[in-house]
């Protein structure tokens, strides 16, 4: 998504080799209508899937889910971090290590929101390793629910994350590839269908 990645080259700013920040649009302040415009090229990507619900993570990947499932007309569902009240203890839950954060959290979802019925598009903000997603999938697993597509915003393509899923037969789409960061310089994957 030309947008994207010229947002991303314009105000992001590469950490190292590994730490991508692009928190001035995408994930402390938000800017509404590139998410929209995400939302939008999700829904062009995954019109076909028969997805009933768009799930992602608390809290990066809840902008970009809403407005995916605005798209499709369906509800979105968010995994939450850690332990909340007001979840209850009914629910199905995965451990997932963050790259990011560098430790590892509980994820959960209320049985109540998610069932053997639900086809599921995951939606989430970054991808590296595949860890969120990976813990995702075994949550709708859990539900007897079928994942149909997993849409990324920003893929880390010099990491594994992506490769593996699409490799596990998943249909995995990214909004931008990221395919390396070196000395302050974000270079991008030729738009391909990958």
């Amino acid at each position: 998504m030309k947008l994207l990645e010229e947002k991303i080259a314009k105000e992001g700013t590469a950490i190292g080799t590994e730490i991508l920040k692009v928190d001035m649009f995408l994930n402390h302040q938000i800017d509404p209508a590139l998410i929209m415009e995400m939302g939008k090229e999700f829904y062009r990507l995954f019109n076909d899937c028969g997805a009933t619900k768009v799930v992602t993570i608390e809290s990066s990947g809840i902008s970009i889910a809403v407005a995916t499932a605005l798209e499709f007309g369906i509800p979105a569902l968010f995994a939450k971090k850690g332990d909340h009240k007001n979840v209850g203890t009914d629910v199905y839950s995965a451990k997932c290590y963050s790259f990011t954060h560098a430790k590892e959290y509980q994820m959960k979802i209320s049985k109540k929101y998610l069932n053997e019925n639900d086809k599921v598009l995951i939606i989430d903000d970054f991808m590296a390793g595949g860890n969120a997603c990976n813990a995702l999938i075994d949550i709708i697993g859990q539900a007897g629910a079928e994942v149909v597509g997993i849409g990324i915003a920003i893929e880390k393509g010099f990491q594994p994350g992506g490769k593996e899923l699409r490799q596990k037969g998943y249909k995995v789409r990214s909004l931008a590839i990221v395919d390396s960061m070196c000395d302050g310089k974000i270079t991008f994957r030729p738009d391909i269908d990958c």
